[in-house]
């Protein structure tokens, strides 16, 4: 059954009844006065009764189904008797649905057909260009609103900024201009700005470097000692040195300064010095007792540096290259320089590759004899070739921590040579004296860096070759030495704790035919304690001999001559050293390093031939040092260094060093002679730098 409702004057919601058309006659509507509003559905007919609607009195009509009714819309038509519209289409949403996050990496297994390798695959390869240099016009025509032609962008300077605004404090930019020379602000000079064009650039660098020098070292008093009745064999061991280097270096070049390699440069260091030496022993400055020598002055001036480099070739769009130097140029071979820290003439060719990841070094040296006051070069021709090739690895096996493989080879002739004093150096006046050549090979691994928490350096090296003759074995020795090196540290906030480790393999048997003792080519480490240490930084005497018991700055005692002048030997007691360091920043202007080191022979056989003695010990002391490092500017222009080192000596010394070692009673035989009780080294370097 339906209802037709005639005339609703108001509904409310839960009031409206389904409609439908129907052709029934509309109901009747009477105004009724002060009736209420009731609603009655008859429960048998289910018809409704509107009552007490205001004036209204509405009624409906009762009107029967039809057989079959249409489907009801799906949605409230306010207009039945409209047509049905088309279903609108809803505008997009500005907010489009949250996309589903992508499943974890490895949380689902891929299918065969994604797995790798893939077939069918196309390689994509990079594309490799290398940037140019855009041209822009000169003119005006093309500049853009509110700018200023500048022809060259390296006068253009600093913007006025200031990061405080009282002017007291730090300004980190300045505007002033570019000027000719100052040591802190830009100046052309220094390289900061090109002196030809917009690439080539001259930087000037003036340094003087003063050094003062108070030592107590085992000195030979000789046949005519400076002492009347001296009766020991060595006299008054105290001496003092005063030296003065004044540098001029010159580099010219065509790059960037910074970001990529330079096309090409040239680079000029020349070097004057000038020394005085006070002793208290005849003897030591010049072999003529007659002389009576006891101090010393020489200048001497020599060109440190001169060689011309060129680029040769890009490797990479990161700039791994490789280039060329030729000429005088410095060279350390390894991290510290343990066997090949020098400047002299040759030819090297030098790069990276992967990003920087791997370095390069490929030179060959023919080497210039040495200056006997200063170690600087000299023009003359040694005949002494050294070929060095090795190669880095950075991140070898773990983050920071850089490998070295190297190789050395040595070809030193059989030449004869004087030093400036006169005494022989070449070949070396011990044992059988006679000219011969030396031919050594070094294989060398080492390492510098950190593995995680710990800073370490190593190294190992092999040397093998020949001697032609060995003044200490009187013949022909074959050469098989080993050396090794371990220093570990742990940084604690300012502090540095460092133990250290040296070993140079010695000569149990100087008589056979295998050299054993470890030698360098021309050594320079800073190792346990460097410059402020007494045993590393001195070269003394070998008990009176012709030869020293090892080399200024050096760690091996090698009996050779000179280490300048001199060549390697082979035949050698060898080294083992162990010790602790410590270093301290306390400042940023001030460092502190201390070292205390053991030092031991490796065998004692060589110093019992070459001493004709049965009584020699291994143990040769206990090293300590102390120094500092100031920089009272902050800077490196001014840098104090001092520093003071003692040997406390061992009965390994005592025995090399006195008269008798061990009197044998009923024999009238002297007393056996006293050594210092302890030797020392104190150090007082300035150097100032433009």
């Amino acid at each position: 059954m339906l209802f037709l409702l005639s005339a609703i004057p108001c509904l409310t919601n839960g009031q409206v009844l389904a409609q439908e058309q129907a052709e029934e006659k509309p109901a009747r509507i009477q105004p009724r006065e002060n009736s209420g509003f009731r609603v009655q559905l008859g429960e048998e007919s289910g018809a409704p009764s509107l009552q007490g609607m205001g004036g209204w009195n509405l009624t409906f009509a009762q009107v029967p189904r039809p057989a079959q009714s249409p489907t009801p819309p799906t949605q409230f038509n306010p207009d039945p008797g409209a047509p049905n519209e088309l279903e609108s289409v809803e505008p997009p949403s500005l907010f489009p649905a949250v996309i589903p996050p992508l499943p974890k990496y490895r949380s689902e297994v891929l299918p065969r057909s994604l797995e790798l390798p893939r077939k069918g695959m196309r390689e994509v390869v990079p594309r490799r260009s290398k940037l140019e240099y855009r041209e822009y016009p000169e003119g005006e025509q093309d500049l853009l609103p509110g700018s200023e032609p500048i022809p060259n962008r390296w006068f253009i300077g600093f913007g006025r900024w200031k990061r405080y605004a009282d002017p007291s404090t730090e300004t980190p930019y300045q505007s002033a201009p570019l000027k000719l020379w100052h040591p802190y602000l830009q100046s052309t000079l220094k390289g900061d700005a090109p002196v030809i064009g917009q690439d080539i650039f001259l930087n000037l660098t003036v340094s003087d470097f003063f050094q003062f020098e108070a030592r107590r070292l085992p000195t030979p008093s000789g046949v005519s000692s400076a002492r009347p009745s001296s009766s020991e064999f060595f006299g008054r061991s105290q001496q003092f040195s005063l030296s003065n280097d004044v540098s001029i270096g010159i580099d010219l070049f065509k790059g960037e300064t910074a970001f990529k390699p330079v096309e090409w440069a040239f680079r000029f260091l020349g070097v004057y010095n000038s020394n005085y030496t006070d002793v208290q022993e005849t003897g030591v400055l010049d072999p003529d007792p007659r002389l009576r020598n006891t101090t010393r002055y020489k200048d001497f001036y020599a060109i440190q540096e001169a060689f011309v480099e060129i680029h040769l070739h890009d490797l990479s769009d990161n700039y791994d290259f490789i280039s060329s130097r030729f000429g005088i140029q410095p060279f350390v071979s390894d991290f510290r320089g343990f066997i090949f820290n020098d400047t002299n003439l040759g030819a090297r060719i030098f790069g990276n590759y992967d990003d920087n990841r791997w370095q390069y070094n490929l030179i060959a040296f023919s080497m210039r004899e040495k200056d006997t006051y200063s170690d600087l070069n000299e023009f003359d021709s040694r005949d002494q070739q050294v070929l060095i090739a090795n190669v880095f690895r950075q991140d070898f096996f773990a983050k920071g921590y850089t490998a070295e493989l190297s190789f050395h080879a040595n070809f030193d002739g059989a030449d004869r040579h004087y030093d400036k004093n006169g005494f022989i150096v070449r070949p070396e006046p011990i044992g059988k004296v006679q000219d011969h050549y030396v031919q050594a090979y070094y294989l060398g691994w080492t390492g510098d860096g950190h593995i995680g928490w710990l800073n370490i350096t190593h190294a190992f090296y092999q040397v093998f070759g020949e001697d032609s003759l060995n003044g200490i074995a009187g013949h022909r020795v074959d050469i098989n030495a080993q050396m090794a090196a371990l220093e570990l540290s742990i940084d604690k906030d300012w502090l540095r704790h460092k133990v250290s480790i040296f070993y140079a393999s010695g000569d149990d048997n100087p008589k056979d035919g295998t050299a054993t003792g470890f030698d360098t080519i021309l050594d320079r480490p800073f190792f346990i304690g460097g410059p402020f240490s007494f045993y590393v930084h001195q070269g003394f005497n070998l008990a009176g001999t012709a030869v020293n018991f090892k080399q200024r700055d050096s760690l091996v005692p090698d009996f050779r001559s000179s280490k300048t002048e001199g060549q390697s030997n082979f035949v050698n007691p060898g080294v083992f050293i162990v010790g602790y360091g410590l270093d301290a920043d306390i400042t940023p202007k001030l460092k502190i390093f201390a070292n205390v080191n053991h030092i031991w022979l490796t065998t004692s056989e060589v110093t019992k031939r070459v001493l004709f003695t049965q009584n020699a010990s291994t143990d040769i002391g206990t090293d300590c040092s102390l120094g500092l490092q100031w920089r009272p500017l902050l800077t490196d222009n001014l840098i104090i260094t001092a520093g003071i080192g003692f040997l406390v000596p061992g009965q390994g010394y005592d025995e090399i060093y006195r008269t008798n070692t061990r009197p044998v009673p009923g024999f009238g035989n002297p007393p056996a002679g006293s050594v210092d009780d302890f030797l020392y080294s104190g150090i007082l370097t300035m150097t100032l730098t433009y």
